[in-house]
């Protein structure tokens, strides 16, 4: 079981990031998104979508947010 806020690293690409979204697929391919750290220079790096058998946990720490002020469900998507 993906638990996100843990930290995973993938077995084929050596790519670690924070566990941020899990999606399962009715055809079993579950697959959980990565968020990476930033760079040394402080600039944001994409995160991606790896098959959940191909992640190893790193550490057992688990990030978690307080989202019970505002959960954001009331709020509608920011449209541009």
């Amino acid at each position: 079981m993906m638990i996100l806020g843990m930290k995973y690293k993938d077995k084929i690409t050596g790519f670690t990031g924070i566990a941020t979204g899990h999606c399962e697929y009715i055809s079993g391919c579950n697959q959980t998104l990565l968020a990476p750290a930033v760079s040394e220079a402080g600039d944001f790096k994409e995160g991606r979508w790896f098959d959940d058998q191909r992640l190893d946990t790193v550490g057992n720490s688990v990030i978690l947010l307080d989202n019970s002020e505002t959960p954001g469900c009331d709020i509608a998507a920011p449209v541009r």
